[in-house]
């Protein structure tokens, strides 16, 4: 039986760190689904086609990863797709109190669904979508925190 993982988020936008947890866990799994998932309390900053798009493109080399959009909760997508296993990656302490609480609620949805962490690596922890987005409204580079390019902020 193949190891599935799906690897949810808004990823609004997808960042170099994002990049890391896939490629690393495609180390531990046959098959790693990155799963672009609509938040009910967010409004996104890029359209989700469009980063769904951008990152397939990421991957278009590597047939073990897939991208794909979803609504709804996770641990229900996740038996959906076969998934057995979640893949979050962790930059601090508070991230993993938010991720294990979260855990333990797809674990009552899905029972058996289990929900693996790996720690951001050192030189990518300080970096998040919220501070990217911020950057990149302001007309700030944020070239060096992403795996490609934001279209320019219309004025």
């Amino acid at each position: 039986m193949p190891r599935i993982a799906l690897f949810p988020g808004s990823f609004d936008p997808f960042t170099n760190g994002h990049l890391d947890v896939v490629r690393r866990g495609t180390a531990l799994f046959d098959q790693v689904i990155v799963a672009i998932g609509t938040n009910s309390s967010k409004q996104r900053y890029l359209p989700v086609e469009e980063m769904q798009a951008l990152i397939a493109d990421l991957f278009k080399d590597e047939p073990r990863v897939t991208v794909c959009t979803f609504k709804g909760l996770t641990a229900e997508f996740a038996r959906e797709v076969g998934a057995a296993y979640l893949l979050r990656g962790l930059r601090n302490s508070s991230d993993f109190e938010y991720e294990k609480s979260i855990a333990y609620g797809n674990q009552h949805i899905t029972p058996g669904l289990e929900t693996v962490f790996l720690l951001t690596s050192p030189t990518l922890g300080a970096i998040s979508s919220t501070l990217i987005r911020e950057i990149h409204r302001f007309g700030g580079n944020v070239d060096a925190f992403l795996p490609f390019l934001l279209p320019p902020i219309a004025k």
